[in-house]
């Protein structure tokens, strides 16, 4: 897929398709508007396109709700040869997600119609917003997000999706447009293709993304940018005294990885701290799950593959910050050397933690990672982490929960969540939680003492592993990782979604001014 930007009004001729946006309008006045008909909001294009898509609009073929389609197919003797309508609903209540959804939309109905090129009006947009760089990226976001499928292993569909390269023209009405609307555009474009890439990484089966190959991927992508990359391989990890992620990649015959990615961007600025959960595949190990779904569990890498996402956007897009990337890769499999059930391990700040289920190794892994953020005396340390069914059982697959330790910094994910379009809720972090995670024959337990709460209680556990007034966000996106085309048209049905890359991007620009 390719994207440019141009100015100019609509050609008379020669359009393959044309792309126009949508909307409703209903009356401010609740009681006239339950009685009366809404009005089709529709900005720009020409007396012939209008009339064609008013038409569909007064006999109910189109509403214009968000993410509706309509095709005109083989149009004759007008600007066109096709024309997709595309709703985004009541123009108050309009917002750049709800054009990136929409844009999802746009994308699969042009998908099946194999055409080669599509012009997208954006005077069909700036009517509901002239935020021109956000509509800019929004758009191309939407576009470049519903174009990834995972197709490694399926032939056909990996050559059909080759052939399929549609280039989208952007065109606005006037030059002085122009230059607002690339930078939204390009910025999007490359964010986008970010997230992509940790929908791939999560996507890609545990026999091909193992903790050595995770950490493959990440240095091959980072190169020609200004990345520096790391990868502990076990001896070291072994040198560096992390015992918890050491114990919990014992099971396995791929051996751990520790992997750190660095972005200068900035002279002299603290740096800010991304640690996501890189557990390529989780059997449970000895406390071994039920066989229905595991496969699902090529998943539990997902915070692991929003860092990396999140780094490597930071990189080529040129952000102003210094940050640091921390992923610790493992597997969690019951094998011969595999920790057992009344382990104790020691993690590298000297606490100890005795292991009383095996499938509560997540937080393991990222205590051994947030003892290490802390030692680069951050602004902040954040992490991402598929770490709890109970996250899904509370929030379900709509929102990410996440526990935050510092009013400023929840302030800024909050603003940095609207920007990006996630949709975020916070919970708990408070000291009887805590309490609750004490060990009976070590420092901590990596479950709970008493029943509930279990994402706070992790959470909780985690803090334990923060430095002295850093200021700290857990993200537990277990019900948000993957399989949330249902909800969001620009996912796919089945896969990873790259949450949090977006909005982690965000909350970087946040630190960079």
């Amino acid at each position: 897929m390719r994207i440019k930007v141009s100015s100019g009004s609509l050609p008379k001729s020669g359009v393959e398709c044309l792309i126009v946006f949508c909307g409703q309008k209903s009356s401010s006045d609740k009681a006239k508007a339950k009685k009366s008909k809404s009005e089709l909001v529709l900005h720009g294009g020409t007396r012939q396109l209008n009339q064609r898509i008013q038409e569909s609009f007064e006999v109910g073929r189109f509403k214009a709700k968000p993410g509706e389609v309509l095709m005109w197919r083989g149009l004759t003797n007008e600007l066109a040869q096709n024309l997709l309508a595309v709703g985004l609903g009541e123009e108050s209540e309009f917002e750049l997600e709800t054009l990136r959804r929409s844009a999802g939309c746009a994308y699969r109905a042009l998908d099946k119609e194999k055409l080669k090129s599509a012009t997208v009006s954006v005077e069909s947009l700036t009517g509901f917003s002239k935020n021109l760089n956000g509509i800019g990226q929004a758009l191309s976001e939407g576009l470049v997000l519903a174009s990834y499928a995972y197709v490694d292993f399926k032939k056909e569909a990996r050559e059909e999706k080759q052939k399929n390269d549609l280039t989208y023209e952007f065109l606005c009405a006037s030059k002085n447009e122009v230059k607002a609307f690339q930078a939204g555009a390009t910025f999007g474009e490359e964010l986008a293709k970010n997230v992509n890439f940790a929908r791939w990484l999560g996507d890609s089966p545990g026999n091909v993304i193992n903790p050595e190959n995770l950490a493959n991927e990440a240095a091959k992508a980072a190169k020609g940018t200004a990345l520096q990359v790391t990868i502990w391989d076990k001896a070291r990890i072994k040198k560096e005294k992390m015992g918890c992620l050491l114990g919990v990649g014992s099971g396995s015959d791929y051996d751990p990885r520790f992997i750190i990615m660095e972005y200068k961007g900035a002279a002299g600025k603290k740096p800010i701290c991304f640690v996501g959960k890189g557990l390529t595949f989780d059997s449970g190990g000895i406390s071994i799950k039920p066989s229905a779904g595991m496969e699902e569990m090529k998943f539990d890498m997902c915070g692991g593959a929003a860092v990396i996402g999140t780094m490597l956007a930071l990189a080529k897009l040129k952000i102003a910050v210094n940050a640091i990337g921390i992923v610790p890769a493992s597997e969690n499999m019951p094998g011969p050397s595999a920790n057992k059930p009344g382990d104790i391990l020691v993690a590298r700040n000297g606490k100890t933690v005795e292991v009383n289920n095996t499938d509560a190794e997540g937080r393991l892994i990222l205590a051994d990672a947030i003892c290490f953020a802390s030692e680069k005396k951050p602004q902040f340390i954040v992490d991402a982490a598929t770490l709890t069914g109970a996250m899904v059982m509370a929030l379900g697959d709509t929102h990410s929960g996440y526990f935050c330790n510092d009013k400023e910094l929840y302030s800024k994910i909050e603003s940095a969540a609207e920007a990006a379009g996630e949709v975020l809720w916070r919970m708990p972090l408070v000291k009887e939680h805590t309490d609750d995670m004490r060990g009976i024959y070590a420092d901590l337990s990596n479950i709970p003492s008493r029943k509930g709460a279990g994402s706070a209680k992790g959470a909780a556990f985690l803090k334990e592993f923060v430095g002295e007034g850093i200021p700290y966000a857990h993200f537990d996106i277990a019900g948000t990782a993957w399989d949330v085309g249902h909800r969001i048209p620009y996912y796919c049905a089945k896969g990873a979604s790259g949450v949090m890359v977006r909005t982690f991007v965000q909350l970087a620009l946040a630190y960079s001014r």
